[in-house]
């Protein structure tokens, strides 16, 4: 399978996402906390948009921002949820997922947006953008943000940015693309200067599905869906080296009880620890439901734990989130009772695992989630689900703990 067919099993919506096998539910988890769970908002596909494909971003007052073929933005009024559309991109094409900037306006990514003629997907290669308030007194309500264009991909073979951006202290933007590069964007006299920072050749992996994460050092880490020495995915770690970047590789999965497939990121414990999650694989039953895993480092190498593997028909495609006493939230695609997925948590005790079903999807309250989880400062958890809900057009839900 060559890198084009990889593209074309992840890409969201113009692409079939990666069909895993259906086998028995998760046996011997804790029990489900249904009734914690709720719909805050059911995207309709009119102007609030649909298919939310990814998570939230949370302002320091509380509101969220994510994005469904539009930016949005929601508010707790107190009285409930409002869901306020601040841009359209023109198609029914979802977007990456948004960050909130250090001058408090939205960045992201668009894999499909600023169209180039003759080439990529139907409605171009993919932009990063930045989303920021009219600065004149709006005449219409509600009043729609601005739209600037960072850098607009035109080579078919570098380009579709897929899923979230990353600041560093000085400004600098870092990403990746699903045709197999890691960017950066660098501020430059008003405008962004584009520069590839590593392009994978298989042997390291191939199919940067997620995003990077950055740590106090400023090296970047990773995952590739997959390729690598064992043909099923890598973690990576790019670390800056005067001009360029060095990559390492952290593991190569190899598809048993590690797992394969790893489409979500990474996220860091206090402690330094890497956590993961793969699609595939692991010893949850034998077509392998994915696994969630811990990577710790020791002596200049990288050693790998799976904490958890799913029996259902789906692991996880999002990254895990982190409370602050190291416990593990996370979505399955296509997990749980009914096979539309699942909310998991991963309670961390002296270092063992866990496992508790906080919700199971149904055709009724959203289904397929890809999207990230975020924690506010209660440890209640919000993200999306890619479909069904009561328009069909996926919602945005939300557990209260």
């Amino acid at each position: 399978m060559n890198g084009l067919q990889r593209v074309r099993i992840l890409r969201t919506d113009h692409i079939e996402m990666l069909v895993l096998l259906s086998v028995v539910s998760a046996l011997f988890v804790a029990a489900a906390q249904a009734q914690t769970f709720s719909v805050i908002h059911s995207f309709t596909g009119g102007a609030d948009g649909q298919s939310p494909a990814a998570g939230l971003a949370m302002d320091s007052a509380g509101n969220f921002y994510g994005t469904a073929s539009v930016v949005f933005k929601l508010r707790n009024s107190g009285n409930g949820w409002i869901l306020t559309p601040l841009y359209n991109f023109g198609s029914a094409i979802t977007t990456g997922q948004v960050i909130v900037g250090p001058n408090g306006t939205l960045y992201g990514t668009n894999p499909d947006g600023g169209y180039y003629q003759g080439g990529c997907w139907e409605y171009g290669c993919g932009i990063a953008f930045n989303v920021q308030p009219s600065p004149t007194v709006c005449a219409s309500v509600p009043c729609n943000w601005n739209e600037t264009s960072l850098y607009t991909w035109t080579d078919y073979g570098e380009s579709t940015p897929n899923n979230g951006i990353v600041f560093d202290p000085v400004g600098n933007l870092y990403g990746t693309t699903l045709l197999n590069t890691v960017f950066e964007l660098s501020p430059s006299g008003g405008g962004w200067t584009f520069n590839i920072i590593h392009a994978f050749d298989g042997q390291d992996g191939a199919v940067p599905y997620s995003g990077v994460i950055r740590d106090s050092s400023g090296n970047l880490y990773g995952t590739t869906a997959t390729d690598g020495p064992y043909g099923y995915g890598t973690v990576y770690r790019l670390t800056p080296s005067g001009s360029g970047w060095n990559i390492n590789l952290l593991y190569a999965f190899q598809d048993g009880s590690d797992g394969a497939a790893p489409i979500g990121g990474l996220v860091f414990d206090n402690q330094g620890n890497l956590y993961g999650t793969t699609a595939e694989g692991g010893s949850g039953g034998p077509s392998g439901g994915g696994t969630v895993f811990k990577l710790t480092p020791a002596d200049g190498s990288w050693t790998l734990t799976t904490l958890h593997s799913f029996t259902g028909m789906g692991g996880p495609y999002a990254s895990l989130a982190i409370d602050a006493a190291g416990n593990l939230y996370g979505t399955t695609y296509r997990d749980g009772a009914d096979g539309y997925g699942s909310v998991f948590k991963l309670t961390n005790s002296g270092g063992s695992w866990t496992y508790t079903d906080l919700h199971d999807f149904t055709a009724y309250d959203g289904c397929y989630p890809k999207g990230n989880i975020t924690l506010d400062a209660q440890d209640n958890l919000y993200s999306t689900a890619s479909a069904c809900g009561e328009y069909q057009r996926g919602v945005i839900w939300e557990i209260m703990q």
